[in-house]
Order: structure tokens, then sequence, then C-alpha cells
């Protein structure tokens, strides 16, 4: 097989693409406009062509297909120029940094016939492939919640945040998984080294079938950590790509004691074992097969458009929030999380404390001492009485009306439908 493939960027990333693309020996020539990093590598790899100009590979004949593995901001300008060029494109993480730029690139690709590919490496996992048959086989039971945390020190960036930088991994997953788009997403970040480039987001998705996820991104944090957990009915599941094992089942079990009263059932976990391979290299040789046999990727432009849909929601959501949080101020002796949105047209009672994750609908009134947990969805139009115990999970739609010293166990929904079908 003759080789085929260009390179574009050399650095952070694109070195391991580097590495691969000459192990699978279709590397044709890779560019960088640092010199330095040419001479470095060319040493290396004398079986590559180098060069510092984009024009020269989009120019080749000899290329089908190009690798983008520059900073974010470039992902556009040069996956068009690509595709224009007659080029399949297979562009790291996220497509482009606007979700008008995106649908550019999709609708270029698909006029000009080529595979339009994005570097979602955890679809390729070999512990995610394993994760989601789990999944699909129905051995974790009905999903309930999912949360993800990818956290470091470092890599620190200037030109693009947190959430661009890490979370789209997560949210391509957890899209995959659930298998439909999320009908909410909030989001908060804090910016602590550069005025307006978010070190932390926590962004919560929830979905039309009762399922949230949320997803906690960092480069401020001391130590690495990566894991994905999904609960569900019957089992839940740990992915933790930072151990040497890299998938856990913990077959815990809620009990109701007296039909009313939850209570966890501990198991022991166990590992599961899943088949080896190096995760970018596997992605890479099925940028290869597409564009071979003319398949349509796995993660193609459409998923890569999905996922910059929420990014865009969550970048969003988070600049508003900021804004409103300078302008409005909530009474001093309640605690609302700093992860939790309360919308205008809200009152809230003295001593009443809302955890992490939760949004209060206008129009809502919780009265005086309540405690409303985590990821607790409140309104619009809803009446919560003093001293209620709202756990995690709950759902209180529009007009329900709760009195004093109400408890809600975890995961209940309050509707205001009087005669369900």
């Amino acid at each position: 097989m003759k080789k085929f493939i260009g390179l574009i960027g050399l650095g952070y990333w694109g070195k391991n693409h580097l590495r691969n693309l000459n192990e699978l020996d279709v590397l044709h020539t890779a560019c960088d406009v640092n010199k330095s990093i040419l001479k470095q590598f060319s040493s290396t790899y004398n079986n590559v062509n180098f060069t510092d100009s984009i024009i020269d590979i989009l120019n080749n004949p000899e290329i089908k297909a190009i690798i983008i593995s520059t900073p974010a901001a470039t992902h556009y300008e040069i996956a068009k120029k690509a595709l224009l060029s007659k080029k399949d494109v297979l562009v790291e993480k996220p497509l482009a940094l606007t979700v008008k730029e995106g649908e550019e690139l999709i609708n270029i690709a698909e006029k000009e016939s080529r595979v339009l590919m994005v570097g979602h490496i955890l679809h390729y996992h070999p512990a995610v492939k394993k994760l989601k048959e789990l999944i699909f086989t129905g051995q974790l039971g009905k999903i309930q919640y999912i949360y993800s945390n990818r956290l470091n020190i470092g890599k620190l960036r200037v030109e693009e945040n947190i959430l661009w930088s890490f979370a789209p991994h997560d949210i391509s997953l957890i899209l995959s998984i659930v298998g439909e788009q999320p009908v909410k997403v909030l989001a908060a970040g804090g910016a602590y080294l550069n005025e307006g480039i978010f070190d932390t987001t926590i962004t919560t998705l929830e979905f039309k079938n009762n399922v949230r996820a949320h997803i906690f991104v960092s480069w401020l944090h001391p130590y690495k950590e990566q894991k994905l957990v999904i609960v569900g009915s019957k089992a839940m599941a740990v992915f933790d790509d930072v151990s040497k094992e890299k998938l856990f089942i913990y077959p815990h079990k809620i009990e109701w004691k007296n039909g009313k009263i939850p209570i966890a059932q501990k198991s022991d976990f166990h590992i599961v074992p899943i088949d080896n391979g190096e995760p970018l290299k596997l992605e890479l040789q099925h940028f290869i097969e597409c564009v071979l046999e003319r398949k349509k990727p796995i993660t193609d432009g459409q998923e890569g458009l999905s996922v910059l849909k929420i990014l865009d929601i969550a970048e969003t959501f988070i600049a508003k929030k900021t804004e409103v949080q300078g302008q409005t101020t909530l009474p001093s002796k309640i605690y609302v999380h700093e992860s939790s949105y309360v919308d205008n047209n809200v009152t809230i009672g003295k001593g009443t404390k809302i955890w992490h994750y939760s949004h209060i609908l206008s129009g809502s009134t919780i009265g005086s001492d309540c405690i409303i947990g985590q990821n607790v969805m409140i309104g619009p139009d809803v009446k919560i009485g003093n001293r209620c115990k709202i756990q995690n999970n709950v759902s209180i739609y529009k007009g329900v009306t709760l009195e004093d010293g109400v408890f809600c166990g975890p995961s209940c929904v309050f509707t205001n439908v009087y005669n369900p079908r």
C-alpha cells in the first residue's frame, strides 16, 4: 500500500499521530511551521517527508487524506482548505469553534464526497467498547445517571478554555451512550488564571428519558484523574483511564425497606477484562479503513457537530450566568451552590440550602429551612413548603405544590398530570 496520508501539526498531540502513522506505514508527509520541530523529527523518521508549508500537502496528488492536529482555532480554516482540495480529513477535537463553521465543513464534505472524521478518541478505546457492550446488552440495567471527571494540572492554554480543551471527549461519549441529544444544558465555570478563560467547568446534561449527566473538567487539579461513572438500576460501572485496570463493575443494589426507605446493599467490585490496543492507533486504523473503503466514520462530522452544539450552549450559559451573578444578590441566610442555577422571579426562604447542579425555574417558591439535594429540578411555578427535604435527582414539574415537612426520596418525580394514560 502506497503512503497516502499527510499530517499537519507535530506539537503536543501531533507527535503521537506521527509515531502511530509511521508504524502503520501510511504517512507520506508531515508538516509543522516550527522548523526546529521539523529538524528534530526528520532525524528520527528518515522515511517520512517533512515540510513547513501546508500548501505542499494540499497540492500533492499522492496525498489522499489529511490529519489535522493543530490548535483548535485553526481547525476550521485548515479543514476547509483540505476538503476543497479533495482530501479526506480527520480533524482533532473540536471540529471547529462555532456551530456555523462546523455546519459549513459538513456541507463541503458532502458536496465533495469526502470523509470527514473528528478525533473523539474515547469511542475507539477498548475499555469503552466493552463498557458500551455491557450497557447495550442490559447488564447495568436502566441507565440513571452518568458523570465524568477529567482533571489534571496543566497543560494550561490561552487560546481556548478548559471546556473546549477537555470536555468534548466526555460529551461525545455520553451522547453515544444515551443515544439522544439533551433537552437541557446547564454549566458553571471559574476563571482564576486569565480573565475570561475558564480553568474549571461543570456541565450538566438532562435527557428526556430522565437520565442526567455531569462533566467536571479542570486543568487546576493536584493530580490526574480521568473517570467515567455509569449508574444503572442493576449495577454501576467505572471507566478509569488512569489506572492499570481500566474497567470495573460494582454490582451495588438499592433495596427498599417498607417500600419507602432506600437502603444501599454494597457488593465487591470486579475487574472487566478488555482487549489490548492503543486508542489512538485504533482510531487511525478506523480512519484509514473509512478512506480506503469509503465508509462513514463512527465519529463523523455530524457527531462532531452535535458535540459542538452542546459546547456552544454550555459556554453561552456560563457567560450569561457570570453576568447575572454580577448583578443579582440572594438573601445572605440561604445557600446556593455555585453549580446550581436559580432563575429570576424565584422566592427562597431563609435557612434553605440548595446543593450541586440543581435548577430552580422561574415563578417557583421555596419555603424556609429546606434542603434541596443534587441534580434537582424544580419548576416553573412550583410551591415548596417549609422544612422540606428533597433528595438527589428529584424532578418537580410545573404547578406542583408540596406542603410543609415533605420528604422526597431519591429520583422521585412529581408531575402535573392528574389522569395519566
